[in-house]
């Protein structure tokens, strides 16, 4: 494995929880060049050949392995766009680790989209965690526009953990997802905007088959002068489930945009949505401020613990 410096290492651990090479498959990105890679017996890492982006195959039955592919850029002025293509086997079961750390301490913007197209074989299950973070000091922006693509075989079920906390100044997070019968679909977005920085989230899951079930939950935080949309749409083709909800807590001169959608395209198809948007209740910083925490302290745990 290629060494990295300080603040690879640094970016690794908040968007991978990597505090040394993982076990299992990996292949960590960084600054546009493979620093390291592994496939396993079940699950085999391949370059592609017409894009920059990785094949990654996992074998049918593959039970307790996991894939992680994080990347981490600190050169300023820094563009790419990274497509890496998901073949689950059928009975497969895993857990998926993506996400990328932006340091950027120049003057250009520096930017990575992430195109994740992932094929989920029948009964086979995938948990996917994707986490972003920016830090630096410098006048360029931190910019990640991830799209995430989801085709989900019969009986097979994903959960896709969406976490974006601090540092990340543009981004537009778009994701599609496709369900056969009995397929089904977790989506828990945890989202925190500061600053002048803006975050649109867009959803879009269709429910083809019998028994198809989709949860897409978002919880945001926008302070300062940011900005943040949440759009979400689930369409019923079949007798089918679908939910989703966008709570949030806006502060300062913050703005928050929620769009619901639900098109039903069958007389069994049970769609929901549910959007909540306010300020901190302040019942809530009264008591801990009663316990001695000052102002600003109770804001903060009271915010951590909403995105927990």
């Amino acid at each position: 494995m290629k060494q990295l410096d300080e603040i690879q290492k640094r970016l690794l651990r908040e968007v991978a929880d990597l505090h040394e090479v993982p076990e299992g498959a990996y292949n960590i990105r960084s600054n546009s060049e493979s620093a390291g890679r592994r496939s396993t017996a079940n699950i085999e890492i391949a370059s592609k050949t017409d894009v920059s982006g990785l094949e990654i195959t996992i074998k049918p039955g593959t039970k307790r392995e996991s894939v992680h592919i994080p990347v981490v850029l600190t050169e300023s002025g820094l563009t790419e766009a990274v497509y890496n293509d998901f073949h689950v086997g059928e009975g497969a079961d895993v857990v998926i680790v993506a996400g990328c750390g932006i340091d950027n301490c120049g003057n250009q913007d520096s930017r990575h989209d992430g195109i994740h197209r992932f094929w989920l074989g029948k009964g086979s299950h995938v948990r996917y965690v994707e986490k972003h973070y920016g830090s630096g000091d410098g006048a360029g922006k931190r910019i990640l526009n991830p799209v995430t693509e989801v085709y989900m075989d019969e009986d097979s079920a994903m959960e896709m953990e969406m976490v974006q906390i601090k540092g990340v100044d543009d981004t537009v997070r778009t994701t599609k997802a496709e369900l056969a019968a009995g397929a089904s679909l977790v989506v828990r977005e945890r989202l925190m905007t500061h600053g002048s920085q803006t975050a649109v989230s867009i959803y879009s899951v269709s429910l083809n088959g019998k028994g198809a079930a989709a949860d897409v939950v978002s919880r945001s935080v926008a302070r300062d002068e940011s900005y943040q949309k949440f759009d979400a749409k689930i369409v019923g083709n079949a007798e089918c489930r679908g939910h989703t909800e966008c709570d949030a807590i806006i502060m300062d001169k913050g703005r928050i945009l929620a769009v619901p959608g639900l098109e039903a395209n069958n007389v069994d198809a049970a769609l929901v949505h549910e959007a909540a948007i306010g300020k901190i209740a302040g019942d809530q910083l009264v008591k801990l401020m009663t316990l001695g925490l000052t102002a600003p302290e109770a804001e903060e745990q009271i915010i951590n613990g909403f995105l927990k």
